[in-house]
């Protein structure tokens, strides 16, 4: 079975880019979420094999989604992903639990790389 992914931004065009670097190397897309508040649901709902989250997002950041995700579910496996590779922000999202960090513009080789290692492909 075809690991199971839900794409969290705020940008329709960026998940439709990664839902497509996603599906053309097997994976499967659940859902997809444009804020924190609504990872959050999707994830109770949908019980994704991993989330690609973006940091920066109105309603609910990335961070704070993530936080709350953890609390649900300690070994949830999401990958935080984000146009500003600020060194902050990184630390902050790998101590909130984040496995991989990817950088935008999205490189399809680097998210399968991330993907790959954090699922244990």
């Amino acid at each position: 079975m075809a690991n199971r992914i839900l794409i969290v931004d705020d940008a329709a065009f960026m998940r439709m880019m990664i839902r497509d670097i996603l599906t053309k190397n097997g994976y499967e897309v659940v859902g997809e979420a444009q804020d924190g508040s609504q990872a959050i649901e999707k994830f109770k709902e949908l019980k994704p094999d991993l989330i690609t989250m973006d940091i920066t997002m109105p309603e609910m950041d990335g961070i704070a989604a993530l936080k709350e995700i953890k609390k649900l579910d300690p070994n949830a496996k999401v990958i935080m992903c984000s146009a500003m590779g600020q060194q902050a922000m990184v630390i902050d999202a790998i101590q909130a639990g984040a496995k991989d960090f990817i950088v935008k513009p999205f490189q399809s080789d680097r998210v399968i790389e991330a993907i790959n290692k954090t699922l244990g492909v």
